[in-house]
């Protein structure tokens, strides 16, 4: 399996610098930056771009709707440029309360919009005069302007990975994407996902191999069975976030994830626990088997297991969340997960 992390550079940048720095050196294969509603994606990549020799640079994820499909691919021309074809431009749809409630732009029909807007970049991508005429995006608008193409060197070759949950944009990920960005995974579960994958893959004569599976999971090392009791007790809390205050009351697609994994009842009811105002609550209703199946987190043995374990669903990259209180924490959990990574392969 390849191997991957991801930042945010919202704060403490001295320290993300040097994590991503120490992790290339340690032989980390990809490094993805993330922007939520914090710091920009491509400001950072640009820097890690001049810092870094080696490592693999991907947005993770530029979201829909903060800029238009033609920014987009000029972000991923100049950082592909930067980098020396080291990028990877990941994109996701987001959600309702980061795109309306933060940017002021419409989420509806992120389906249309994700495929629309990747036509778009691959037209940009390949050096063709940009014309397109969809339900989300028409370019050039109608009146004096004519259709033109971008003045950076083509580069039809940068993968385009897209992050998505929800089944239909699944499907589209198989139907038009190079690599999948995936989260909230429980390998028992896999089929949630993989069926709709596979669909989109079928759909235009594409298999498993033609698609770059990448999953991400917090890491962290229990000495025994005692301590491990307690750190998962710690993230019941950051989950409860997840299924009950990620999106808006009625969007979530982490709780939805969650819910086609087999947890439909114990989702919904942290949910409407945390949206009552009963964060501790919600957080109480979180099994320990929710936590361990979606994470790597035990003793140094159980995560080898849970390794080999996403390996044979069909995980080809594993994306790592290393534990840790300070950046020499993170780099040592980091260390040691990679090394059972190669152990496993």
């Amino acid at each position: 399996m390849r191997t991957a992390t991801t930042v945010e550079a919202s704060r403490g940048w001295r320290e993300t610098l040097d994590f991503v720095l120490e992790a290339e050196k340690l032989g980390l294969d990809d490094c993805w930056v993330a922007e939520a509603w914090g710091s920009d994606a491509p400001s950072v990549l640009g820097y890690l771009a001049a810092r870094t020799g080696r490592i693999r640079l991907g947005s993770g994820i530029i979201q829909l709707g903060t800029r238009s499909p033609v920014a987009i691919a000029q972000a991923a021309l100049t950082l592909s440029e930067l980098s020396g074809g080291r990028f990877v431009l990941g994109l996701g749809a987001s959600g309702p309360q980061v795109i309306e409630g933060l940017h002021g732009v419409p989420f509806a029909r992120p389906l249309t919009r994700m495929r629309e807007t990747v036509a778009i970049i691959r037209q940009a991508f390949a050096g063709e005069k940009i014309s397109f005429s969809g339900k989300e995006f028409e370019i050039p608008r109608p009146g004096e302007a004519k259709p033109m193409r971008l003045s950076l060197t083509p580069n039809p070759d940068i993968p385009i990975h897209l992050a998505t949950l929800s089944p239909k944009l699944l499907e589209l990920t198989g139907e038009i994407a190079d690599g999948w960005l995936g989260t909230s995974f429980v390998p028992e579960g896999a089929e949630a996902y993989f069926s709709h994958l596979d669909a989109g893959l079928a759909k235009a004569g594409r298999t498993r191999a033609d698609l770059e599976i990448c999953q991400g999971a917090e890491v962290a090392f229990a000495r025994d069975e005692d301590e491990l009791r307690g750190m998962v007790a710690d993230r019941k809390a950051e989950l409860a976030f997840s299924l009950g205050g990620m999106g808006s009351a009625k969007t979530n697609f982490y709780n939805n994830a969650y819910s086609r994994q087999g947890w439909a009842e114990a989702a919904e009811a942290v949910r409407e626990r945390w949206q009552a105002g009963d964060r501790e609550g919600a957080a109480g209703l979180v099994t320990d088997e929710m936590v361990l199946g979606t994470t790597l987190i035990g003793t140094e043995a159980m995560v080898a297991e849970r390794l080999r374990v996403w390996r044979a669903a069909g995980v080809g990259t594993v994306r790592l969340y290393p534990a840790g209180e300070t950046v020499a924490d993170r780099l040592a959990t980091l260390g040691r997960a990679l090394d059972l990574v190669r152990a496993v392969d």
